[in-house]
């Protein structure tokens, strides 16, 4: 009689679907369960989130402050493109404001303004002369510029560049001044050198001007020594050369803006006119607030090779802890691989938990800054009085402390704290604190290929 051969089916062949369904269940069952002196994986799920819970509040606020400063020097300062006139004895000198209509027309561009700008001596009803930089602008700027407009926010009168003599100043060159709405300054216009023959002296020039308008832009350094005048007035001051300042639908386009402008002005004679991007024009400034923001990540980052690391060695503590169970699994026929999935499974739960939790949190908080913020505050001020009123008892007298402010006033220019989630940056995060629980569990789980079920199960 022919003996039937007894086929023992593994639990893990091939990667289907009926046999993999068990890789999860246990898995599952080892991260609900503590075992032995393996730490919990609740802690790990729990750090993960922190680490992701960190970062994404920290960037975006990182993100209100750096893109409120962008936003601020592009929309109000340096445009996204300048484009210089040429020198006045190469060609007609007013060939830039008779170029304007063929830059608007071409694609990709927002808008298209004339500025002259220089610096001059403001005196108000008090205190010193105060140095300003004064930039002449079409009345109607606003109607095109809506960057602008967005960005200049009236605290006292308007936009009101239409009336002969009419200057706006910023918030804090006004309180310097001790002006306000519809006072007259005294605007002192050095011209310099008015052309290449240095016979020609520096001339000065008094000019009277009424307040218009009084803005805050949220730049301190535009509000302490900006103002805007008519670009007439500006011309008839002297206020240097004249110049476009170019914005863009899509600023990061620049470069093809560039292309399509060069052609327009090909056919100036004598010297080339002059074009600078953004990206050129404030180098400087951005990259440095770029490596600030890369320094940022990388520290604030480290919390999760921290918890990786963490997870690394509870995994290999657990494979160790269960070698009794592996060796089971791999005598009842499930392969290394499968068993290694278990426990790389048991990472995969863990960054997926912990890495939506910190992210659901941070979400959360960064669109609520200011109330987290105010409510972290009344909750410290709220002790502080506490201790002034326990000390008046105790002592007699109370010592008066401060309200505690974590961004104050006195110290940071803003009024409220701003908040930016960049999309890309979110996913970025999420990613990094779920492949940190994944990589760990991967490599800590690479025991169980040294693990021989015969050993294990000898004494069994």
């Amino acid at each position: 009689m022919k003996r039937s051969a007894i086929v023992q089916k593994p639990l893990w062949e091939g990667g289907t679907l009926p046999h993999v369904r068990w890789i999860g269940f246990v898995a599952s069952r080892y991260v609900s369960r503590k075992r032995g002196k393996s730490p919990s994986p609740i802690l790990a799920v729990l750090g993960i989130a922190t680490g992701v819970l960190a970062l994404t509040v920290i960037l975006a606020v990182m993100n209100g402050f750096q893109l409120g400063f962008i936003e601020s020097i592009l929309e109000i300062a340096s445009y996204h493109i300048r484009v210089e006139e040429p020198v006045p004895e190469a060609g007609d000198p007013n060939a830039l404001q008779d170029a304007i209509p063929s830059i608007r027309d071409l694609p990709g561009i927002d808008s298209v303004t004339p500025l002259r700008e220089f610096h001059g001596l403001i005196r108000g009803n008090r205190g010193g002369p105060q140095v300003a930089f004064i930039r002449g602008i079409p009345p109607d700027v606003l109607e095109q510029d809506r960057g602008m407009a967005e960005k200049l926010v009236f605290e006292a009168g308007s936009f009101d560049l239409s009336t002969e003599g009419s200057i706006l100043l910023g918030v804090e060159l006004a309180r310097r001044l001790f002006v306000g709405l519809g006072d007259e300054i005294t605007l002192v216009s050095v011209a310099g050198l008015l052309g290449d023959d240095p016979a020609v002296s520096a001339t000065a020039t008094d000019s009277y001007l009424t307040v218009r308008g009084i803005f805050r832009s949220g730049f301190y350094e535009y509000d302490l020594g900006w103002g805007f005048i008519n670009l007439d007035t500006a011309e008839a001051l002297g206020g240097g050369a004249l110049f476009l300042g170019i914005k863009l639908r899509n600023r990061w386009q620049d470069s093809r803006a560039l292309g399509l402008i060069r052609p327009v002005f090909a056919s100036f004679p004598g010297e080339p006119v002059v074009l600078k991007s953004w990206r050129a024009y404030n180098r400087a400034f951005f990259g440095a607030l770029r490596t600030e923001k890369l320094l940022m990540f990388v520290v604030v980052g480290l919390i999760f090779i921290v918890v990786g690391l963490n997870i690394f060695q509870a995994q290999r503590r657990m494979v160790l802890e269960r070698r009794e169970e592996i060796g089971l699994f791999r005598a009842l026929g499930a392969g290394e691989r499968a068993v290694r999935l278990v426990f790389v499974w048991d990472g995969f739960i863990i960054g997926f938990t912990g890495a939506g939790i910190g992210m659901a949190l941070g979400l959360l908080i960064a669109t609520h800054i200011s109330q987290c913020f105010t409510f972290l505050e009344a909750g410290v001020n709220g002790i502080i009085h506490s201790l002034n009123a326990l000390t008046g008892v105790l002592m007699g007298h109370s010592p008066n402390l401060e309200d505690f402010a974590i961004f104050s006033p006195a110290v940071f220019y803003i009024k409220e704290i701003p908040s930016r989630i960049i999309p890309q940056e979110v996913f970025l995060i999420y990613l990094f604190g779920f492949l940190s629980a994944l990589l760990a569990a991967w490599f800590a789980a690479g025991k169980v290929s040294r693990t021989r079920p015969a050993e294990v199960l000898r004494y069994e």
